[in-house]
C-alpha cells in the first residue's frame, strides 16, 4: 500500500514534468529560445528557478546527512551559502544581465567573454565551453547519484537500474522542451522542496515530544554535537575548517546554472523583487535541512552507517507521515535532483552548440538545426555523466563540493571582474581561467596541513591574481572594449 501510493505519486509527479516540457517544445523556434528562453522569465520563476537549481539533491540528501553526522557544524556551510546567495543577487545579476545583452546579445557565458574581450581567435570561448564540461559532468553526476539512491530507498531497487530510471526521466523533458521547460519545472520544483524541507523537521520536533524534549536529546548525542565550534563531538573546530565550510559561499558567482537565470529574466528592473523572493525561500530552506538532519538523529533509535546518512530526510518522511503524504514529500526529493541536473545538462548542452559547434564546426547552421543538435547533446552528456555515477558508494555531497569548487574558482573571479574592472583584457581572462581550473584539479588530491583548505579557497585567490597580473602586464584594452564597459 505504502510503495503504490508513492508510485501513483511518483507517476503523477513525472507526468506533470514531460507534460510542461512537450508544451515548451514547439515554441523552440530558434538557439536563443532554448538556451535562454529569449529572455521573458519573470520575477517568480527567475528567483524560484535559479534557487532550486542551485541548492538540487543535496538540500534534501547531502546537507541533512552532514548535519546528521557533524550535528550543528553544518551551519556554517548554510551561513555561507546564505551571505553567497545574496551577494550575487545584489552584486551579479543586475549589471549581468545588462552587459550580456550589451555585448552581442550573449546567450551563454562563454559567448559573453568571448563578446567582452573582443575574442577573435575564439580561444576564450572554447577553453571555457571545455571545463564548463568538465565540471558540469561531476556536477551532473552527484543528481544522478542523489536520484539513484532515492529510487533506491523507496522501491528497492538496485543501484544501477534506479540510476538509468532517474537518468532517463531528467532527460525527455530537458531535450523536449529547453530552457523554459526547465525554468518552469524548476519553479514547480522549487515549490515542493520549500514545503517539504518546512513539513519534515516540525514532524520529526513533534514526533520527539516538542522543541524542549528535542534539545535535551540533542545535548547527549555528544559533548560537542551542539556546539558551533566542535567538529560532531568534543574536539574543536579548527579555524581552517570553518574557512572551508564558509568558502561554499564564493563560488556563486561562477556557477553557470545560476547566472544564466540572471541573464534571461525579462527587465532588469525585475531583479531586486526576485532577489528578495530568493532569499526568503533560501534563509528558510537552508536552516530546515539543517534542522532536518539534527532531528534525525534523536529520532532514529540507532546511528545510521555514515554511507547512509544522505538518507536521512527519506527515512523520516517514511516513518513520520502517512504513505499519501510521504510519497508528495518523496517528490521533493525527485523535484531537487531534477531541478538542478536539468540545468547543468542544458548549460553544457550550451555550451557546446553554441560556443563550439556553431562557432567552429557548422557556422552556417540553421536555428533548428543547432536546436536539435543541442538536444543531441543533452542526451551525450547525460550518459557520460551517468558513467561517472555508477560507483554506488558516491557522496552527493563529495561530488556537489569538487564541482562546486571547480566552477567557484575558474569563472567565479572572471564574471566579477569582467563586470567590475575596466582594465581587464583576454589575456587576463585566459589566465584566471586556466589558473582557477588547475588550481582545483590538483589541491584536490592534495591531503594533510594547509591542504585540508577547501579548494574552492586558493583556486579562487590564484585565478584573481592571474587575471590581475596578466591584465596589467598588457597593454590596455581596445577602445571598442572599453566603450561597451562604458555603456553599461
Amino acid at each position: 500500500m505504502e510503495n503504490l501510493s508513492i508510485i501513483i505519486t511518483f507517476i503523477a509527479y513525472l507526468i506533470f514534468m514531460l507534460a510542461i516540457g512537450a508544451h515548451f517544445c514547439k515554441r523552440n523556434e530558434s538557439l536563443s529560445d532554448y538556451l535562454i528562453g529569449d529572455r521573458q522569465l519573470n520575477k517568480w520563476v527567475t528567483s524560484m528557478s535559479a534557487q532550486a537549481s542551485d541548492m538540487s539533491g543535496w538540500l534534501l540528501l547531502g546537507l541533512p546527512g552532514y548535519a546528521y553526522l557533524q550535528g550543528l557544524e553544518a551551519v556554517w556551510i548554510a551561513l555561507g551559502l546564505g551571505i553567497g546567495t545574496y551577494l550575487n543577487w545584489k552584486f551579479v545579476a543586475l549589471k549581468l544581465r545588462r552587459f550580456t545583452e550589451a555585448a552581442g546579445n550573449a546567450i551563454t557565458l562563454p559567448d559573453y567573454f568571448a563578446n567582452r574581450f573582443n575574442d577573435h581567435n575564439k580561444s576564450l570561448r572554447v577553453l571555457s565551453a571545455l571545463f564548463i564540461l568538465v565540471f558540469f559532468l561531476i556536477y551532473t553526476a552527484s543528481g544522478f547519484v542523489a536520484g539513484a539512491k532515492l529510487f533506491e530507498s523507496v522501491f528497492g531497487l538496485a543501484y544501477h537500474n534506479a540510476l538509468l530510471i532517474g537518468v532517463v526521466v531528467i532527460i525527455s523533458y530537458t531535450a523536449l522542451g529547453g530552457f523554459m521547460a526547465v525554468s518552469w519545472t524548476d519553479f514547480f520544483q522549487g515549490i515542493i522542496m520549500f514545503f517539504a524541507i518546512i513539513a519534515v523537521p516540525i514532524l520529526g520536533i513533534h514526533a520527539t515530544g516538542g522543541f524542549a524534549a528535542s534539545s535535551n536529546a540533542w545535548n547527549s548525542v555528544s559533548p560537542g554535537f551542539m556546539d558551533i565550534f566542535s567538529h560532531g563531538n568534543s574536539d574543536p573546530l579548527k579555524a581552517i575548517s570553518v574557512i572551508s565550510l564558509m568558502a561554499w559561499g564564493i563560488g556563486y558567482c561562477g556557477q553557470p546554472h545560476i547566472l544564466t537565470r540572471f541573464m534571461a529574466i525579462r527587465s532588469p528592473e525585475e531583479i531586486k523583487p526576485a532577489r528578495r523572493i530568493a532569499m526568503t525561500w533560501v534563509i528558510v530552506s537552508l536552516s530546515c535541512a539543517v534542522l532536518v538532519g539534527l532531528i534525525g538523529r534523536i529520532y532514529l533509535a540507532e546511528k545510521l552507517p555514515d554511507s547512509d546518512s544522505e538518507k536521512i530526510f527519506m527515512i523520516l518522511v517514511r516513518q513520520l507521515t502517512h504513505p499519501v503524504i510521504g510519497g508528495i514529500l518523496l517528490a521533493a526529493v525527485l523535484a531537487a535532483i531534477m531541478s538542478t541536473a536539468d540545468s547543468q545538462l542544458l548549460v553544457t548542452s550550451s555550451a557546446l552548440t553554441e560556443d563550439l559547434y556553431r562557432v567552429i564546426i557548422r557556422p552556417k547552421a540553421s536555428q533548428k538545426e543547432l536546436v536539435w543538435v543541442s538536444r543531441g547533446t543533452v542526451i551525450g552528456v547525460a550518459a557520460l555523466a551517468c558513467m561517472i555515477a555508477l560507483k554506488p558508494d558516491s557522496s552527493v555531497l563529495g561530488l556537489v563540493s569538487y564541482a562546486w569548487a571547480g566552477f567557484g574558482s575558474t569563472f567565479g573571479p572572471l564574471v566579477l571582474l569582467s563586470l567590475y574592472w575596466k582594465r581587464m583584457t583576454r589575456n587576463g581572462a585566459l589566465a584566471g581561467i586556466i589558473g582557477g581550473a588547475i588550481t582545483v584539479l590538483v589541491w584536490k588530491h592534495l591531503s594533510g596541513g594547509i591542504f585540508d583548505l577547501y579548494e574552492i579557497v586558493p583556486g579562487f585567490l590564484i585565478s584573481t591574481l592571474c587575471i590581475v597580473l596578466f591584465s596589467l602586464l598588457q597593454k590596455a584594452p581596445d577602445s571598442d572594449v572599453d566603450a561597451l564597459f562604458d555603456a553599461t
